[in-house]
């Protein structure tokens, strides 16, 4: 089991700092942490050697000293032939060259390993999958031996598309809860996975790969925050089978989390060692294994100079952070006002429907009320991504929700798209209690305070937490609102929370028609 590894064990899974070179300081080919292979590596135990050979004889692409040792390790074969690793998490700081790799390894797999008869490109921005996808597009175009083999590339926007006269093809798929569905995946990149804010785009496109004997799941990305909820438990799991080598995950540890971990789970990362200093140059060079070749020492200062420190972590030394940003409320204040055993709502329940239509498309619903322990407590009672939705879809969720509650009446925020929601509310019968700018502005300086104060408590559950800790705020003289485009998340469930709780709090006092003058 992971969790009797011993600190040797443990050891093992990180590699030595980084040498100076003739005054010069180099990258590190071998990743702080990693997984170390179950044989020797040689050309019958891994297809590196394969991939490296076609990179420099067919593609006529030197890899980096890095970039070669990971395919060699990433790509190690069991006895049957079959590869180790399924999932392949690969972490490193930003312009390292994971992109160039991820093309070499689509195209060799397409073209010479015979095995991958999909190759399926994805990230939470189309635009980054599509990139990658063309830039793939462009080497195989460029070689004419690869060239000569080209059947279709489709140029269609949302179905980018490289075939082959073999029929081996490399699909472009939406990030989405629908992404790959109906597709037999046998190589899936998924890029920039810390964007990755929920599991529906994961659960959907990793699943591809379900009946697929050769396939295999690549992660790459730098680290993100605690809103990368995907990234950070397959980097929590792939720590823990390697028995915790930074000490962080002791609690998961003794919970028996590792004893669901197996060997197909592969962690290779590099990045700087918890705690280092921010001018440790030796440090950046774990994280930036291209230091030296591709990057010049010169970038990494620059950087260092004018980053904000949780942007130089991240994107520079690959660290993860608790936020990339302020956020709606600071990380303890937001963790103490979470209540573990919460009580009941007992007094007059609120319902707040929020929607975000266009490229990411999320619907949350959310009820606020008092409970006998004198505090207000905020509940998600729906929360969905993705466009498999519409707004009469999204009113009936509501109504679902209502109903439980013997309501008829529901608040919606007067932004953006919810204004769509109301004629079908009134359709149904349901009462429209609409929140206008200045309510939205007072309730949300409101609900800050509130927040602060221990007036309101939540759940801890995920979709608020997320949006409070990516939120952005628009400040004006009066106070400020919640803004979407200052935000690094989905902050529906947050604008929903806040909606409700100043309609619950101003219908102890008043009647709902004053909020109708709102019309």
């Amino acid at each position: 089991m992971a969790s009797s590894r011993t600190s040797e064990t443990r050891a093992q899974a990180r590699s030595a700092p980084p040498k100076l070179k003739r005054g010069k300081v180099f990258g590190c080919e071998t990743p702080r942490v990693w997984t170390p292979p179950l044989r020797p590596l040689t050309p019958s135990t891994t297809k590196g050697f394969e991939c490296i050979r076609f990179a420099e004889d067919i593609l006529g692409i030197d890899l980096l000293p890095w970039q070669k040792w990971l395919l060699l390790h990433a790509l190690e074969l069991r006895e049957d032939g079959t590869y180790r690793f399924r999932t392949v998490v690969v972490l490193v700081a930003r312009q390292n060259g994971k992109s160039t790799l991820m093309q070499v390894l689509s195209l060799w797999r397409m073209y010479m390993d015979r095995r991958a008869p999909l190759v399926i490109g994805t990230a939470q921005n189309l635009d980054i999958a599509e990139e990658l996808w063309q830039g793939a597009v462009d080497m195989a175009q460029g070689v004419d031996e690869l060239a000569g083999e080209i059947d279709k590339v489709d140029l269609t926007n949302g179905k980018k598309a490289l075939k082959l006269t073999t029929g081996a093809r490399y699909k472009v798929q939406a990030a989405t809860r629908r992404g790959g569905r109906g597709l037999s995946g046998d190589l899936i990149l998924m890029d920039e996975l810390r964007e990755h804010q929920n599991w529906e785009a994961w659960s959907a496109v990793t699943k591809t790969t379900m009946a697929r004997r050769y396939a295999q799941i690549w992660t790459p990305s730098n680290a993100g925050d605690r809103t990368s909820v995907v990234l950070a438990h397959l980097r929590m799991l792939a720590h823990i089978a390697l028995g915790d080598p930074d000490d962080i995950y002791s609690e998961q540890m003794s919970e028996g989390i590792g004893d669901l971990v197996d060997d197909s789970l592969g962690i290779f990362e590099w990045s700087a060692p918890p705690d280092c200093s921010l001018d440790d140059m030796e440090a950046a060079a774990q994280a930036n294994p291209s230091l030296g070749y591709t990057i010049d020492v010169r970038a990494i200062l620059a950087a260092r100079s004018t980053d904000p420190e949780a942007k130089y972590r991240t994107e520079v030394l690959c660290q993860w952070v608790d936020s990339l940003r302020e956020g709606g409320f600071p990380a303890s204040v937001w963790a103490t006002s979470k209540v573990d055993d919460p009580p009941r709502i007992t007094r007059a329940p609120t319902v707040c429907v929020d929607v975000r239509t266009g490229v990411s498309q999320s619907l949350s619903i959310v009820v606020v009320g008092g409970t006998d322990e004198g505090y207000d407590l905020v509940h998600v009672a729906r929360y969905e991504t993705g466009n498999d939705w519409d707004y009469q879809y999204a009113v009936n969720c509501t109504l679902g929700v209502l109903a439980a509650r013997g309501l008829r009446s529901v608040v919606i925020d007067k932004y953006g798209e919810n204004m769509h929601l109301v004629p079908l509310f009134e359709d149904a019968g349901i009462r429209v209690l609409l929140i206008d700018t200045t309510d939205a502005r007072a309730g949300a300086v409101a609900f800050s305070d509130g927040v602060f104060t221990g007036l309101i408590k939540h759940k801890g559950q995920e979709p608020l937490d997320i949006a409070v800790i990516g939120a952005g705020k628009r400040v004006t003289d009066a106070g400020f609102v919640w803004s979407q485009t200052r935000s690094t998340t989905d902050i529906s469930p947050l604008r929903a929370a806040t909606a409700a709780w100043w309609a619950y709090t101003r219908s102890l006092a008043v009647e709902y028609d004053v909020l109708e003058s709102a019309y």
